[in-house]
């Protein structure tokens, strides 16, 4: 290894192909009990059992064969509920799985679009230098602390000691100035949000220097993800179906569309240490599919749920529970800045003023908020502007006589959106927008042909995405984005925010740019989707809020529920004889775009 030099900064090398050499995997750990000699397992009964007594002792006789029957049956449900996947112990299960809907079509990570691989393998198999928590704020992960210079150019990072692959090969910052060098030389997926990227090295191996040419205030969000995953230089696997990283799990099985399975990593060095040994990721087409799967019992999380499919669980709230999480999606009514139509500001205001948000989102279980802006709540720059366009229908009416309609002179316009949203939404829409003289078409179409007639030929008036990417204002700063929407007033303060070189500076900035996107109205932001998961009553630190695109699992555990009888008399707690070597599993359900189309031209989800 060599410290102090620089990183690699070429471009346009082709990646090599990557060849064969899985991570190690870890069979599931196994508990003993432990007892006092005696026919209990509780030792203060051994004790009274075992003390000299007098007088007739046939009851004390009956009462110890009693009890050693009640051993024998308690040993034979604890191989039964072990048979599950449970600790005789705690009674923790060592096996879940957890169901998406999104499922990744190979482990490429550095190369394959689409967030079924971020929520799948960030901060569970491979781990970058800082990471995001629930809050969406960055916090140490590789790294254990860093400084920033004056000018905000230079970032020194300090690597944690003792940090290991999972194939217990030491990393280092060797790796680190190896990994982003990498990114930028052969421009891996999300090379392009490194901005102002110039050059790192080692400086020692337990210290990193990245450089920039100029301020760039997102870099450390940026390093959170995949930009900031760090890889082992020269490892030999096969990059499609295993992966190598210092995470809490290692891959053991991937069947593409189908299944990933996950194994705690025995030489995982961190405090993000896996409580369950054993995850599977499997992955349901149908939404009904997975409902059924949590109502069998071979699933035991389904993350998110839609709210039209949540009442069998509201119903049985001894055995289910509901939790609704934060997101950073943001359901964008966009209307086409260069369409003949719509870039008349007056129409796009009166849109605004005329669609009851309250009503949409009731109509969707009312877990979602308003939003009003392009920032939502777990963004720098957010501030609620919902204010800004009330419902209003008179103001509405009023505006959409300034440009010459009326209901009995309606003004024609075309709503086209995938068919992934459904169709409620589209005549929610036009139901509301009628009485202010518009007569709204409703175009439900396939993905393909949203994306060739919306986002490359600009062919819509309105359109509906489910934008779920988080710190995603470049896209209102950018006039060749498919909005039309071209502001060099937005464009000067983003540039300014993300040059900023403190935090609060550039947040301050943001919310200004985003308060007059907002005014322009050269969208609509329906809501602010929030993300209601139903899982199991026994299921533990499943996180719940940004779980669509980041979903670290380290800290899941699943305990079995009720006690169902069994055969013989015995009763096997959290456990029953039909599910006997079933494995649990979790489900997740799709929001935006961002699995399906590849950056940096995409809508984001």
């Amino acid at each position: 290894m060599s410290y102090g030099s620089e990183g690699v900064h070429t471009t346009g090398s082709t990646t090599p192909t990557a060849q064969g050499e899985p991570g190690p995997e870890s069979g599931a750990a196994e508990s003993s009990l432990s007892q006092e000699d005696g026919p209990s397992t509780d030792a203060f009964l051994n004790q009274r059992l075992n003390a000299p007594r007098g007088g007739n002792t046939l009851p004390w006789k009956l009462l110890s064969l009693c009890l050693a029957l009640a051993l024998i049956c308690s040993l034979w449900a604890g191989q039964n509920v072990r048979k599950l996947g449970a600790s005789s112990g705690s009674q923790l299960a060592e096996s879940v799985s957890v169901g998406l809907k999104l499922a990744p079509t190979n482990l490429d990570i550095r190369n394959q679009s689409g967030s079924a691989l971020d929520q799948a393998l960030v901060g569970n198999v491979y781990e970058s230098l800082v990471l995001r928590d629930s809050n969406n704020k960055v916090q140490p992960s590789l790294a254990s602390n860093w400084t920033v210079s004056e000018d905000a150019t230079t970032y020194t990072f300090q690597l944690n000691r003792g940090i290991t692959f999972s194939n217990g090969d030491k990393l280092d910052a060797d790796d680190v100035a190896w990994s982003i060098s990498e990114l930028v030389t052969r421009k891996y997926h999300d090379a392009e949000q490194l901005r102002n990227f110039h050059s790192i090295r080692a400086l020692n191996p337990q210290t990193v220097e990245l450089k920039l040419s100029a301020p760039y205030a997102d870099l450390l969000w940026v390093l959170s993800g995949r930009p900031g995953l760090v890889f082992k230089k020269n490892a030999r696997y096969d990059s499609k179906t295993q992966a190598l990283g210092s995470g809490p799990y290692t891959v053991s099985q991937f069947v593409p569309n189908d299944s990933l399975t996950l194994k705690a990593n025995p030489n995982y060095w961190g405090q993000h240490k896996a409580l369950t040994p054993t995850l599977r990721l499997r992955y349901f087409a149908d939404d009904n599919a997975a409902v059924n799967a949590l109502q069998s019992g071979d699933v035991q999380v389904l993350a998110p749920i839609s709210a039209n499919l949540t009442a069998p669980f509201e119903q049985d709230k001894d055995r289910y529970k509901l939790q609704v999480g934060e997101g950073t999606d943001k359901y964008v009514l966009a209307f086409n800045g260069k369409g003949e139509k719509t870039s008349n500001p007056a129409v796009r205001q009166a849109i605004r003023y005329a669609i009851d948000h309250q009503q949409l989102i009731a109509s969707r279980g009312g877990s979602d908020l308003r939003l009003g802006g392009p920032i939502p709540k777990l963004d720098p720059g957010y501030e609620d502007l919902s204010g800004l366009y009330p419902h209003d229908l008179a103001k509405a009416t009023e505006l959409m006589a300034q440009a010459g309609y009326s209901s009995e002179h309606p003004l024609k316009l075309r709503l086209t959106y995938a068919n992934t949203y459904g169709s409620e939404l589209g005549e929610q829409l036009r139901s509301q927008l009628k009485p202010i003289g518009i007569d709204l078409q409703v175009q439900v179409v396939e993905f393909s042909t949203w994306m060739q007639n919306v986002y490359t030929n600009r062919d819509y008036d309105l359109s509906l995405v489910d934008h779920s990417e988080s710190h995603d204002f470049a896209q209102w700063a950018n006039p060749k984005y498919y909005y039309g929407y071209d502001s060099p007033q937005v464009q000067e303060l983003y540039q300014q925010a993300m040059s900023a070189r403190s935090s609060q500076e550039s947040a301050k900035l943001l919310a200004q740019a985003a308060r007059q996107v907002s005014q322009d109205a050269p969208a609509d932001w329906l809501f602010n989707y929030q993300i209601t998961t139903a899982m199991l009553a026994g299921v533990s630190g499943f996180p719940l809020s940004l779980n669509q695109t980041l979903m670290p699992l380290w800290g899941v555990s699943y305990q079995p529920g009720a006690s169902q009888p069994s055969p013989g008399g015995c009763s096997v707690t959290g456990a029953t004889s039909a599910n006997a070597g079933r494995q649990p599993n979790v489900s997740v359900m799709p929001s935006g775009l961002s699995a399906q189309l590849a950056r940096p031209a995409q809508p984001r989800s």
